[in-house]
């Protein structure tokens, strides 16, 4: 960097080099602004994968927390289903929304709470009102039911949904979170329900994993936990099964219960 300066005993112009320590100053503005376009950049990206028509209304239908197949998908966007697959891509490499494959299906729902928050924002500025989740299960399955050995329908997600809130349960890392583990309060609680934890862990099975619920669209406890845990309401007689189809009945000891420990309305 070349500085000129006027000289006052030749009535001319000098030149001059600059110090280093203003060659630093201009390193360290650099590094600044370097930074300062990287997070514009990346602000620019998620708001290009949201502003797209499409990619809004699949983001907005999951705002009620509940999972959709990708087919489901296609239709609330008006899209073809390769296309929505595409906009899923997007919305995934994003991390806007996760995947969680069960059977021959992939449901998607939104990555977490940061990117709800940010959608709500979005929805406060620009007014308007979204649909609520609607479940089309049979009535007397849609509370309680099985799922293969453990419980599942309304009940169970209340009791997935309390467990994580109290902290009970955890994901086993980051990148896993439909895995679950057992924290020390929680192997408490659930010993305290009469469950044997350590025979639990120690069957040949998957310990404790999310399962996405058939009619809530969002996940109950499988896994040995899960089958524990329903062995557990069956021998209390806080429910009973039905002897030709999957229903559970809550009894009226079940529902007393349910309510006074963890909070569940039946």
């Amino acid at each position: 960097m070349l500085l000129l300066v006027e000289s006052s005993l030749q009535g001319d112009f000098a030149v001059i080099h600059s110090m280093p320590v203003a060659r630093h100053e201009r390193f360290v503005y650099n590094r600044s602004m370097n930074v300062e376009e990287y997070a514009d950049a990346a602000v620019s990206r998620l708001a290009a994968a949201i502003g797209e028509p499409a990619r809004a209304r699949i983001l907005y239908y999951l705002m009620d927390g509940h999972a959709r197949t990708s087919t489901e998908l296609a239709i609330v966007a008006d899209v073809s289903p390769s296309t929505a697959s595409a906009h899923l891509n997007r919305l995934k490499t994003e991390r806007l929304v996760k995947v969680l494959a069960q059977g021959k299906h992939r449901y998607y729902s939104l990555r977490g709470p940061s990117v709800a928050t940010a959608l709500e924002g979005l929805s406060v500025l620009a007014g308007g009102t979204r649909k609520n989740f609607v479940p089309s299960t049979p009535r007397r399955l849609h509370a309680a039911r099985t799922c293969y050995d453990h419980i599942a329908g309304k009940v169970a997600v209340s009791l997935h949904d309390h467990f994580v809130t109290k902290g009970w349960l955890s994901a086993t890392s980051a990148d896993n979170d439909d895995t679950y583990d057992l924290t020390r309060t929680g192997t408490k609680a659930l010993e305290a329900l009469g469950i044997d934890v350590a025979g639990t862990r120690a069957m040949r099975r998957r310990f404790a994993f999310a399962c996405l619920d058939w009619s809530e669209r969002r996940p109950h406890i499988a896994g040995a936990l899960g089958g524990a845990l329903l062995g557990a309401l069956l021998k209390k007689r806080w429910a009973t099964q039905d002897r030709y189809s999957r229903a559970l009945e809550i009894t009226s000891l079940g529902r007393r219960e349910l309510l006074a420990r963890f909070g569940v309305q039946t």
